[in-house]
């Protein structure tokens, strides 16, 4: 595209070897997408881990910054009209110059509103100062961009990020989510985590949802947003058509 972002940014990371599948979140309730989450891949649509094993050390950080412009660039393209999510190490984020600037200027560049899109930050990675990380947040929501804390539940700093600030999206870790149906003491901690999340007003989502059974279990908790297989896989720069199963045995399929 004519428009698109320089090829190359700080440390030698190309926006020009990797591109972006997408997987929606949907509102099971509205029978919409809430929003689309932007997953690396490679040219080929090889998977994230073998992207990201090209980068290590100081070139995470710039690598992380070109996803997020790359990704804001393909949805763009692709007419991505719902919030967008994108991926971001912690590092990333305290790093306003590298994390929110560079961001501001991909929105800008392909008129993607930041209104629209939902930074994700994974709960295990570790976050030494939590008062300095909520300072850095309160920037991202100033412009208008919203905070996700994924993989919540896989961790040991959920509990504490809660208690220290709220972000707007909670994201349950799949290992909570598998065969919940039949696991007890799982689901009186999903239940607590649920009900965190509504007494302070955060939106609750529950990712990697494979089977009829698990989004039943969920469905009779009161949970509306979902992601995972059941719903849509990823397509590589595309919108997947998702599908809502009828828990009375009929379905609802749409774009």
């Amino acid at each position: 595209m004519s428009d698109s972002l320089p090829s190359t940014v700080d440390h030698g990371v190309s926006t020009a070897d990797f591109s972006f599948a997408f997987q929606p979140i949907v509102d099971t309730h509205a029978r919409v997408v809430h929003s689309h989450e932007a997953l690396v891949r490679g040219l080929n649509n090889e998977s994230a881990s073998q992207v990201i094993s090209r980068y290590s050390g100081d070139r995470m950080s710039a690598f992380d910054a070109a996803c997020r412009s790359k990704a804001i660039e393909v949805a763009a393209r692709i007419g991505v009209q719902t919030h967008l999510n994108l991926n971001c190490l912690p590092s990333a984020v305290l790093n306003v110059a590298i994390g929110l600037d560079s961001m501001i200027e991909a929105a800008n560049k392909h008129s993607f509103p930041l209104s629209r899109i939902i930074v994700e930050v994974t709960e295990s990675e570790v976050i030494d100062n939590h008062a300095c990380f909520a300072k850095v947040v309160n920037e991202y929501r100033r412009v208008g961009v919203g905070l996700a804390i994924d993989d919540f539940g896989a961790g040991y700093s959920g509990l504490t990020m809660l208690s220290e600030f709220q972000p707007d999206i909670v994201k349950l870790d799949m290992s909570l989510v598998r065969d919940i149906q039949s696991h007890g003491p799982r689901q009186a901690i999903v239940r607590a985590i649920a009900q965190v999340c509504v007494d302070l007003g955060i939106d609750f989502v529950v990712e990697g949802v494979e089977t009829i059974d698990e989004f039943a279990w969920f469905s009779d908790l009161g949970v509306n947003l979902y992601q995972g297989h059941l719903f849509a896989k990823p397509m590589f720069e595309n919108i997947p058509t998702f599908h809502i199963p009828d828990l009375n045995g009929t379905s609802f399929a749409s774009r």
